[in-house]
C-alpha cells in the first residue's frame, strides 16, 4: 500500500528533481543523483528516504554501494512519470 500524498511529493522542488533524475536514468547512486540534480548530498539523502517511504523509489545495496531506482512496471509509478512529463511540456 502506498503512503503517497501528491501534495507531499510535489511540494518539494528537490524531491521532484531527485525523482526526475531517477526517471531519466532508471537507476543511480547518490553521487550521480547529486551531480545530475545540483542538490547537496544531505538533501538528496533526505529526499530519497522520503521517496522510499512513499513507495515510489526502491533502494538496493551492493556491499557499500546504494542504488536507487523506480519501477516503471508499477502502474502508479508509470502514471506519476507520465504526469511529470506532461507538466514539463506545458
Amino acid at each position: 500500500m502506498w503512503d503517497l500524498k501528491v501534495e507531499d511529493l510535489l511540494s518539494s522542488r528537490g524531491r521532484v528533481k531527485v525523482l526526475k533524475v531517477l526517471l531519466n536514468e532508471g537507476q543511480a547512486n547518490i553521487t550521480r543523483i547529486v551531480r545530475e540534480s545540483g542538490l547537496n548530498h544531505r538533501l538528496v539523502e533526505k529526499h530519497l528516504e522520503e521517496l522510499v517511504k512513499m513507495g515510489i523509489v526502491q533502494e538496493r545495496r551492493y556491499g557499500r554501494l546504494r542504488m536507487f531506482m523506480v519501477d516503471l512496471r508499477d502502474p502508479k509509478v508509470s502514471g506519476l512519470s507520465e504526469v511529470l512529463r506532461q507538466l514539463e511540456s506545458l
